[in-house]
């Protein structure tokens, strides 16, 4: 029979593995997804910057679905981290070596959150940026570079991404196996296979909206264009534009929009 605290440690376990698969594993797909649409150009990556912060509740359901539950996984696998004892020269097992980089992946992650939501959700909580502002500020930022050419907020902006996705592939497996879902050896195995599928595939999304911010190009093809959107004005048509040409810029792109808004709704009242 287990004791007050080890059942307590059971539970918070139980929580810790939860927590990273739902609703945090959750809101990375659905994040990397939403930044994707930047391949389409400034006007589809505000539409769906605004169309995600329309409820007025929006700040308390990802307050509690999101940022608290994050803080709990952060926290109690910081105590993880601090109580483990690997040794990975006496057993140098593949396993034993995924506990390990599944405790330095996550520091990673955490710095690498930190980072991104005080840049970009934070300011815009604070009103430091506007939704509208957010695609020319991750232009400015993942394209700035260093002594050399290097782009160091996008090189970084890439290694965070992938230790987020080794990290939440890694969880999904173990939480697999703690939950009961895997129950033998060759189950788990091939869960890590499909975790580890699904940590490329979102890597490959993550990582071509961050080398389209950085560099204008688009390592895979945007989203099918629709009628009913102006044409895209990408990262490559903000660079080296004086203030004045980008504002003419925007002001082209609203008032095309509003165009087909209008032509949209002229069709809808002639039917």
């Amino acid at each position: 029979m287990l004791s007050p605290g080890e059942r307590r440690s059971f539970i918070l376990r139980k929580i810790f593995s939860l927590t990273g698969v739902v609703p945090i594993g959750c809101f990375l797909v659905m994040h990397l997804w939403s930044y994707s649409s930047a391949l389409n150009g400034r006007h589809a990556f505000a539409g769906t910057a605004a169309n995600a912060s329309q409820s007025a509740y929006r700040w308390v359901i990802e307050a509690l679905l999101v940022w608290l539950p994050l803080l709990f996984h952060a926290v109690y696998g910081i105590i993880i981290s601090f109580e483990a004892r690997p040794n990975t020269r006496a057993y140098p097992y593949a396993r034993n070596w995924a506990y390990v980089l599944q405790r330095v992946s996550g520091i990673v992650v955490l710095l690498f959150i930190g980072y991104h939501a005080y840049r970009v959700p934070i300011q815009v909580a604070l009103g430091n940026l506007d939704h509208d502002d957010v695609f020319a500020e991750l232009c400015a930022t993942l394209s700035s570079t260093v002594t050399g050419g290097i782009p160091a907020v996008a090189v970084g902006y890439l290694a965070g991404i992938a230790a987020t996705c080794y990290h939440f592939a890694n969880g999904l497996t173990n939480f697999c196996f703690s939950w009961g879902i895997t129950t033998s050896r060759q189950a788990s195995r091939r869960m890590a296979g499909v975790a580890g599928l699904v940590a490329i595939g979102l890597f490959a999304l993550g990582a071509s909206s961050v080398v389209y911010f950085a560099t204008g190009s688009r390592v895979v093809l945007g989203w099918p264009a629709s009628s009913s959107t102006p044409p895209a004005i990408g990262c490559g048509d903000l660079e080296q534009k004086k203030p004045k040409a980008t504002a003419e810029l925007f002001d082209s792109e609203r008032s095309m929009s509003a165009e087909l808004d209008a032509s949209h709704a002229a069709e809808g009242r002639s039917r």
